[in-house]
């Protein structure tokens, strides 16, 4: 073969040896880079402090002598109605009544309370009571309720050895959820909710893009776990969607005496 034409073949088998060899270098390092970042990443932790954490500090919360927590907002404490109004626009004050025993009375006929303050996310505490005189059955039997945003109902009923239907007795989400189990005390007793209640999410054009979602314990029973609240709790129909900001709490007149003490509410 002329000696003219192997020389070029000779030239690119070098060059492309030489390529080669420079790739599988790179290779190389970049193999032996990343076998070292994974060999750090996995290496044992031998200190403790090495994770512990001390910033940001929790913020200190005390308790009085009812056990309300220091960073709460007290709506009702028995000494006035001052937190609340009525929903009828005719009427300026709430209402119900304020009995000695520092909790208040439903009065029959005089319409809903709601708070003065508007609320969103919250973790909110509420003590009630059904009436002892013991009248009616099923939905009949003391009957009200606490609206969320005054929107969406967690049911207030006396649920103790009344049967009802399921998505209507207490701590229902009204006919939406039905509780997880029935743990109301007997009529002369206190109930106890505990509420947890993130509200729910709207776009620009007023589309919900993320439901509301509720956690309640009845008297320390987990009865709603991260509940979806599908949208207002109708009694007649299927839930409805009006896009919102924050919004009160309103307790319900169903004609019956039910009583509350003890609200407080801590903003989330």
């Amino acid at each position: 073969m002329n000696r003219n034409r192997i020389l070029p073949f000779l030239a690119a088998g070098m060059l492309f040896s030489c390529n080669e060899s420079a790739e599988k270098k790179n290779d190389e390092v970049t193999t032996t880079t990343e076998d070292t970042t994974t060999a750090a990443a996995e290496a044992p932790i031998t200190d403790p402090e090495a994770t512990e954490v001390w910033e940001p500090e929790p913020a200190v919360v005390s308790f009085n002598d009812k056990g309300v927590p220091s960073d709460a907002i007290v709506l009702f404490d028995g000494e006035n109605l001052d937190a609340w109004e009525s929903t009828k626009e005719s009427v300026v004050n709430a209402p119900w009544q304020i009995n000695q025993d520092g909790s208040m009375t439903v009065v029959g006929g005089t319409g809903d309370i709601q708070t003065k303050e508007s609320f969103g996310d919250m973790q909110l505490h509420i003590e009630w009571q059904a009436p002892q005189v013991i009248e009616g059955e099923g939905q009949g039997r003391g009957n009200s309720g606490i609206f969320l945003q005054g929107l969406y109902e967690v049911q207030v009923l006396n649920s103790y050895e009344n049967r009802t239907y399921s998505n209507g007795q207490a701590t229902a989400i009204y006919k939406q959820s039905i509780p997880l189990a029935n743990a109301t005390k007997p009529t002369e007793q206190w109930q106890t909710y505990d509420i947890i209640y993130h509200q729910p999410e709207f776009d620009a054009d007023g589309t919900k893009t993320k439901s509301a979602t509720v956690t309640v314990l009845h008297n320390g029973v987990l009865v709603q776990d991260n509940t979806e609240i599908k949208g207002t709790t109708e009694y007649i129909g299927k839930p409805k969607n009006p896009a919102h900001g924050e919004g009160p709490i309103k307790l319900q007149d169903h004609g019956n005496p039910v009583s509350f003490r003890n609200i407080w509410l801590r903003k989330l």
